[in-house]
């Protein structure tokens, strides 16, 4: 803290000195690639960002606002599964008539992020891209088998989540939609932590053409599939099939807020519950 004369306060920007940065707001694809190619940094929902500028863990130069772009908004069906571009917000997930239709598992999933300010600027691709270990639209992505279009390839799910806060985008790629393939059966279910209301624990369970998938967020270092759970659904897709797998809590996290111990108990709670409400 820097001292000041006797009488006369220490304003705030003398404490925390502001910088300097640009704000773009390109209209079309094309010019936002052009900028973020430039060095600019992309701002999706900022409901990550933002907050990393006001602690000064981030300071570009340049900021990209993304959500004048209108090719990276909207959903679509495409087949008999949906297409969401990545700047469309978390409440227009859930409240789709054709995510609900061919997806409920994941409009659920939507409706239930944050509150509601956070719904109402909070997008796809940022969360996605951003891979928060306790994160839901994760969890969602990898259990569903979705596929990552990006401007330059596309990257099944499997491929895409690579440990906290880690993905396999390059620098300067950009996410532009995601394609989720709609399930015979899928469910969600989570624990919050009260204060953040990001997953404690969520499991998301998806019942597919080639076998049950099941993806857990806020247990470890990132969103990660579960192959016992997973052989046991296959072998029986209901809630009691749950009890007999074991989970083990060597790799799981372990803090304030809960021991490994206990998010291992909570995965097979939550999984049971998911695969109840898949079963409607």
């Amino acid at each position: 803290m820097v001292a000041a004369p006797r009488g006369q306060p220490i304003s705030f920007e003398e404490q925390i000195p502001m910088y300097a940065f640009t704000l773009e707001q390109p209209t079309t694809l094309a010019q936002a690639l052009q900028q973020i190619g430039a060095g600019g940094q992309a701002l999706a929902g900022g409901q990550t960002l933002i907050a990393s500028l006001k602690q000064r863990l981030a300071q570009p130069e340049t900021l990209i606002d993304l959500g004048l772009v209108p090719e990276l908004a909207g959903i679509r069906r495409e087949g008999a599964g949906v297409m969401i571009g990545a700047m469309t917000r978390h409440e227009a997930v859930a409240g789709s008539a054709d995510v609900q239709q061919a997806i409920p598992a994941l409009a659920a999933l939507a409706g239930g992020i944050g509150d509601r300010q956070v719904r109402a600027m909070g997008t796809l691709g940022g969360s996605v891209a951003n891979n928060d270990p306790a994160a839901d639209y994760p969890a969602a992505v990898l259990a569903l088998g979705a596929s990552v279009h990006t401007d330059r390839r596309q990257i099944a799910a499997d491929d895409f989540f690579q440990g906290m806060y880690t993905t396999a985008l390059e620098p300067g790629e950009l996410i532009k939609a995601i394609h989720f393939p709609a399930p015979r059966k899928a469910g969600y279910a989570k624990f919050r932590q009260p204060a953040s209301r990001f997953a404690l624990v969520g499991v998301f369970v998806a019942q597919t053409d080639s076998g049950v998938r099941v993806a857990i967020t806020g247990a470890g270092n990132g969103v990660f599939r579960h192959a016992g759970l997973e052989a046991a659904l296959n072998a029986s897709f209901t809630p009691q099939a749950v009890d007999a797998v074991a989970v083990d809590a060597s790799e799981l996290n372990s803090d304030l807020h809960a021991s490994a111990a206990y998010r291992a108990q909570l995965i097979k709670v939550q999984a049971r519950l998911a695969v109840a409400r898949a079963n409607g």
